[in-house]
């Protein structure tokens, strides 16, 4: 059985969950593999991206083969800072506790 404390561990903010898509589309990925990547369902995932493309951290772009084309996101520089300030601030944070 899991008990409280062990359920909170386990349970994501929104922090957390905005670092991981930044993350996952570095290289630029569709949405389906950031969804499948950040564990995120798919009503989540429309509710992230968005937000996230609005806000200048993704952006959208497509990527055009001889048989295919594809729409991807990609994280943005200023997306980019994002995961660093979030890393700085998780390493201060866990260096006081």
């Amino acid at each position: 059985m899991i008990t409280s404390s062990e359920q909170e561990a386990k349970r994501r903010d929104r922090h957390d969950i905005i670092i991981e898509i930044l993350k996952t589309a570095v290289e630029g990925r569709i949405k389906t593999h950031i969804m499948y990547k950040a564990k995120l369902s798919y009503a989540q995932l429309n509710e992230y991206l968005p937000t996230l493309v609005q806000n200048g951290f993704l952006e959208n772009a497509t990527i055009k083969g001889k048989k295919y084309q594809k729409k991807v996101f990609k994280t943005t520089f200023k997306g980019l800072r994002l995961i660093e300030n979030f890393e700085t601030m998780n390493k201060l944070w866990s260096k006081s506790n």
